[in-house]
């Protein structure tokens, strides 16, 4: 089957790379698996072995045949896979405590990782292969934040895995991948916050990352910059900070001296 340059299809054919993936989600036998974007299956072989349940949601309806070809034995017993759009896709479908192990499309990543935050029913554990540049933005440390790593942080312990390189890929994206690994909090992170208000406070933070939080909150939340000055004062941050240099924990701090 031929990769689709319309629908992103980069095809992983590497063992050890594809091993990694499984790895780094810590699948085991049992496991209930959520894959996203099979494709030609190389990663649905590589779950199987390791004696799993895996539902798989394919957009691509050729893909989908061609699955049913190559897992004609195992098709409908410990392998379901259904065409569907995941933007679209029901999670509270999926059974408790599942696990998502996907290559999907870079251009999916951003809707992907706003899908996996909003939604009610959560993954233990993800692994998601995605752009480097990507996986290294939502896993970075206070200093080279984000609005998209302070979310994710927000909800699952954030880190990365193998770096997978170009060249394994067939065909060959520009850029190599890496592992991006979504670890599930046992608890609630702040339970003293509304999220909406909280991120909603953290996206205005980020309007402009040149400008200090001074300039950026007095401008999104249409307070003086004295006063913002005072709030930043309360939360023990410096006037002078840029959104990227914040942890969780001085956003929290922002959060209560705003509230």
């Amino acid at each position: 089957m031929q990769a689709k340059k319309y629908l992103g299809q980069h095809w992983l054919r590497d063992l050890p790379s594809l091993e990694a993936m499984c790895d780094a989600a810590r699948v085991s036998a049992g496991d209930e698996i959520f894959e996203i974007g099979p494709g030609m299956g190389d990663l649905t072989a590589q779950l199987m072995a390791r004696d799993t349940n895996i539902f798989a949601l394919e957009f691509d309806p050729e893909a989908v045949k061609y699955l049913s070809q190559q897992f004609a034995l195992q098709w409908d017993v410990c392998l379901h896979v259904e065409q569907g759009d995941i933007r679209k896709f029901n999670f509270s479908a999926l059974p408790n405590q599942y696990k998502i192990v996907a290559n999907i499309p870079y251009y999916l990543t951003a809707n992907l990782l706003r899908i996996l935050t909003e939604s009610k029913h959560k993954p233990a554990i993800a692994a998601l292969l995605v752009q480097k540049e990507v996986a290294e933005r939502v896993a970075a440390k206070p200093g080279h934040m984000s609005a998209v790593s302070v979310i994710s942080q927000f909800y699952y312990e954030v880190s990365v895995g193998q770096v997978i390189p170009a060249k394994l890929f067939l065909p060959p994206p520009k850029v190599d991948s890496q592992i991006l690994i979504l670890k599930k909090r046992g608890k609630v992170l702040f339970e003293d916050v509304d999220q909406k208000s909280f991120f909603r406070l953290v996206i205005i933070g980020f309007a402009n990352r040149r400008k200090t939080l001074l300039n950026s909150l007095s401008s999104g939340l249409n307070l003086s910059k004295s006063e913002i000055a005072v709030l930043l004062g309360m939360a023990k941050i410096n006037t002078n900070a840029r959104p990227q240099e914040l942890s969780l924990n001085d956003w929290h701090q922002l959060f209560l001296a705003l509230k």
